[in-house]
């Protein structure tokens, strides 16, 4: 890798032991991708990955207070990934217990190590910082140093930003060091599309169902789809961009897509169309059938397969404030069908911080809450990791928290007759 001779003296020790540990981490990284060349980060903010004080990390402990005591900090503020409880989840004292004192025990230890390092806010932690209400949004073009999967799919696709999908303290040493080895989703090259995915539905597809066929098929690679416009439209509105959020993490987290075009859509394919697919591109066909098969395709991993829900998470990643708006009317009349006043499964929506604070400010706050409704900034994923939720039969219409976790996937229409109405899963 060629260096500029302020990135040499760097590595070299002229800022001190730490700071030449952190370019000699970014050097090998590139390396192993074949980058030829550091690039500059210029987005305003960062975001990092790890958000979570669980005990057995000790080493990202020490490593970041390596970082505060050297005076190594970034330039860059920084949003973080959710926190991993909330008190107002619902949670037995067993459950509790295990979460406070034997998983989550460093969290506010792990907090003040994010603020000596530059966290944005006290409360900037979300995994959809990109919200206009979080304030973490990059502009087309900007190079960044993230590595939450579903950011880097929707900074990469909807706002045309450049990143690759790097790991946890990679995010932050990128920020650090103010560069990052230039490979991938960096490059012209490596943002062409080698699928094509032709959309051939007879309705609006799932966006998380979708997002996972595609992820499942095409893993790694950059698919253009063709057909999605039909039902999407043309523009990136809140409704258009809510959509493109969970397909994308779906996609990002049933396979590892960082980067998809939608043709007459997102902003590299209403540039360049056609020209960003690469001669030779597999093509792949989804239509209502493949989409079933799909579904039919994911494995039930309860204890019971017929067992009646205990808890339903929707937001993964992070609800917006539309989708916020149109669940609380849809629960509100779904219960008005169902002859029900609150739901018969205890339900969490979450959202940032951020978001909240501006749902609250609508009278669709207190028409949730009157639904029995909690919301919440917490990471499902992270409570989910507790072994004793673990085997609760929860249900969520994610498909990234389906993947990583026991949870049962259902399309939002089902999600919604069983809040409501409530029946066993089926």
């Amino acid at each position: 890798m060629i260096l500029t001779k302020e990135q040499q003296a760097i590595l070299d020790g002229e800022k001190g032991e730490t700071m030449a540990k952190v370019m000699k981490t970014l050097v090998m990284y590139g390396d192993a991708f074949g980058a030829e060349r550091m690039v500059p980060v210029t987005s305003k903010y960062n975001h990092l990955v790890t958000s979570f004080g669980l005990k057995m990390m000790t080493p990202v402990f020490d490593l970041m207070q390596q970082l505060i005591d050297a005076g190594v900090v970034s330039e860059q503020k920084f949003s973080v990934d959710p926190r991993p409880i909330d008190k107002n989840v619902p949670a037995n004292p067993l459950q509790k217990l295990i979460f406070n004192k034997f998983m989550y025990s460093k969290q506010d230890f792990y907090e003040d190590q994010l603020k000596s390092l530059g966290l944005l806010e006290d409360d900037a932690f979300t995994c959809t910082c990109y919200m206009d209400e979080v304030g973490n949004k990059p502009k087309k073009g900007e190079v960044l140093s993230w590595a939450e999967s579903s950011a880097v799919v929707y900074a990469n696709s909807v706002l045309g930003a450049r990143c690759n999908r790097n790991s946890g303290i990679i995010d932050i040493m990128g920020s650090i060091a103010g560069c990052v080895p230039e490979f991938g989703l960096l490059t012209d090259e490596g943002r062409k599309a080698t699928w094509i995915i032709e959309i051939k539905t007879e309705k609006k597809p799932e966006a998380q169902l979708l997002g996972s066929a595609i992820g499942m098929k095409v893993m790694e690679a950059v698919p253009y789809i063709k057909g999605l416009d039909k039902w999407l439209g043309t523009e990136l509105d809140d409704a258009t961009c809510t959509y493109l959020k969970d397909f994308g993490a779906a996609t990002a987290s049933n396979g590892a897509v960082g980067l998809y075009h939608i043709e007459n859509l997102t902003p590299e394919a209403k540039e360049q169309g056609d020209a960003l697919i690469c001669e030779g591109a597999q093509v792949y066909v989804i239509d209502d059938a493949e989409l079933e098969r799909v579904y039919k395709s994911y494995p039930v991993i309860w204890k019971k397969a017929d067992a009646s829900p205990k808890l339903c998470f929707m937001g993964c990643p992070h609800m917006s404030l539309e989708q916020l708006k149109s669940w609380t009317e849809r629960v509100e009349k779904g219960l008005a069908e169902a002859g029900n006043k609150k739901v018969v499964i205890p339900t969490v929506f979450t959202s940032s911080p951020a978001v909240l604070r501006e749902f609250e400010k609508t009278p669709y706050a207190e028409r949730l809450r009157a639904t029995g409704v909690i919301t919440s900034y917490i990471c499902p994923l992270m409570y989910m990791n507790n072994p004793l939720c673990a085997k609760m039969p929860v249900i969520t219409s994610s498909n990234k928290l389906r993947t990583y976790t026991t949870s049962r996937y259902y399309t939002d229409d089902e999600i919604l007759v069983q809040i409501t109405k409530g029946g066993a899963a089926k």
